[in-house]
C-alpha cells in the first residue's frame, strides 16, 4: 500500500534498480485478456487524428473531473491542432515549402499520436477499475506504459490527491516523447536542426494558448504560456508544471476554460477562439499580393481574416507504426518535480502573442521583397 510519499520514494528507487516485476510473469484471466483486447479498442478508435483526441480527452474529464491531465491535456492538445492547421493557414504557407509543411505536420502528429496511446489506455483502465471497485494497474505494463506511472496510479488509488498524479502524468508524457520523437533520428534532422523548423519555432510553436471566458461573459479572453527551450525535456516538464498551475490554481480561468471548451468543440481552427480575426473560409486571392492585416490582435479597416482551415480540410488522417517499445524510467530523482517549489503563472500572453502575429506578416512581406528583388537582378 502506497498511503505515503515516502512509500513512493522506496518503491521507485527500488525499481530504478532493475528489480520490477515483468508481465510475462503475470498469468492473465480472461477477463483480463477481454479487458485489455477493450481497453486497445478503444484507444485506436480514438486515435485518428487531433480532433478525435482531444475530444476523448474533454470527455473523459467530463465523467472524470478528479484526473487533471485530461483537461490539461485536452487543452494542449487543441494547440496542438492549432499548430497543425497553420501549417495550412494564410500564414506559414507563404513562409514553408510544401515539404516543409508536410515534414513539420509528420513530427507534431506523431507527438500526438504517442502521447494518446500511451496515456489514454491509463485512463480507461482507471475507469475500470472504479467499475470494479478494485485496483488493476498491474495490467499497464500490457499496454507498455512506464512502471513509473503504475507506481503513481497506486498512490493516487490509496490518496485520490490529483496533483501528484497530474504532475506525473507530465513527466511521464515527456519522457515518454523524448527517445521516440524528439531524439529520433530522422525528426532530428528532418525538422529540429532546419532553418524551417527555427523559424518557426521562433514564430508560433512556443506559444500554449488557453481560451476562457471572463465570469459573465462570453467573449474569448487567452491566457497561456511561452516555451523557450522546446527540446529539453527538463523544461518542458517545468512548462506543464505551469499549464497545470495556470489551469488548476485560478479557478477563475478553470471555470472560464471548461465553459469555453463546452461551448467550442474543438476543429483545430483558430476561428474557435477568435472569429473575428480567424476564418475557416479563405477570403482573400491566393496569388494576391500580401499586405498586413493585424495590428493589436484587430484587423486592419478594410483587411480580410486570416485563413485557418479545419484539421479535417488541411490533414488527412495518418496510419502509424507501431510505437517504439521501452521504458524511459531509470531514475527516481524524477519524483523531485512533484515536491519541487510550484512555480506560479499569470499567463499573461496576450500583447505576446499579438506582437508574434505581426511580425510573422513582416517576414511574409520581407521575404517577398527579397525574392522580387532575386527575380529583377537576373
Amino acid at each position: 500500500m502506497l498511503y505515503s510519499f515516502s512509500d513512493v520514494k522506496k518503491e521507485l528507487k527500488r525499481k530504478s534498480k532493475g528489480k520490477v516485476s515483468s508481465k510475462q510473469a503475470i498469468s492473465l484471466s480472461e477477463e483480463e485478456k477481454k479487458l485489455i483486447h477493450f481497453i486497445n479498442k478503444q484507444t485506436e478508435k480514438y486515435n485518428q487524428n487531433n480532433v478525435t483526441r482531444t475530444h476523448a480527452y474533454f470527455n473523459f474529464y467530463l465523467q472524470h473531473p478528479d484526473i487533471h491531465w485530461a483537461f490539461l491535456g485536452h487543452m494542449v492538445s487543441r494547440n496542438g491542432g492549432w499548430n497543425m492547421t497553420d501549417l495550412k493557414g494564410e500564414l506559414f504557407t507563404k513562409l514553408l515549402s510544401e515539404d516543409e509543411q508536410r515534414v513539420f505536420f509528420s513530427f507534431l502528429e506523431r507527438g500526438n499520436w504517442l502521447i494518446f496511446q500511451d496515456v489514454y489506455p491509463q485512463f480507461l483502465l482507471y475507469e475500470q477499475c472504479l467499475k470494479r471497485n478494485k485496483k488493476m494497474f498491474y495490467l499497464l505494463p500490457f499496454f507498455d506504459v512506464s512502471t513509473f506511472m503504475e507506481t503513481m496510479w497506486n498512490y493516487f488509488w490509496e490518496n485520490r490527491d490529483p496533483y501528484p498524479l497530474c504532475i506525473a502524468t507530465i513527466i511521464n508524457e515527456q519522457h515518454y516523447l523524448e527517445k521516440r520523437v524528439m531524439q529520433n533520428n530522422y525528426f532530428k534532422k528532418a525538422v529540429l536542426s532546419t532553418v524551417g523548423f527555427k523559424l518557426y519555432d521562433f514564430f508560433r510553436f512556443n506559444h500554449i494558448l488557453f481560451p476562457y471566458y471572463e465570469e459573465g461573459s462570453k467573449k474569448a479572453l487567452l491566457v497561456g504560456e511561452t516555451s523557450r527551450h522546446f527540446t529539453s525535456v527538463h523544461e518542458r516538464i517545468l512548462l506543464g508544471k505551469r499549464l497545470y498551475a495556470l489551469l488548476f490554481r485560478h479557478k477563475d480561468i478553470l471555470s472560464g476554460a471548461y465553459h469555453w471548451a463546452k461551448d467550442h468543440p474543438h476543429t483545430g481552427s483558430r476561428k474557435d477562439y477568435w472569429p473575428h480575426l480567424f476564418n475557416d473560409v479563405n477570403e482573400s486571392f491566393p496569388r494576391g499580393l500580401y499586405r498586413r492585416r493585424i495590428k493589436n490582435c484587430q484587423l486592419r479597416k478594410g483587411a480580410e481574416r486570416l485563413y485557418s482551415p479545419p484539421l479535417k480540410y488541411a490533414w488527412a488522417n495518418v496510419n502509424h507504426k507501431k510505437a517504439e517499445s521501452g521504458d524511459w524510467f531509470n531514475d527516481w530523482h524524477v519524483i523531485e518535480y512533484l515536491t519541487g517549489k510550484e512555480v506560479d503563472s499569470d499567463g499573461k500572453i496576450y500583447n505576446e502573442y499579438c506582437k508574434t502575429l505581426e511580425k510573422i506578416e513582416l517576414t511574409i512581406m520581407a521575404k517577398k521583397a527579397f525574392l522580387r528583388e532575386e527575380e529583377e537582378s537576373k
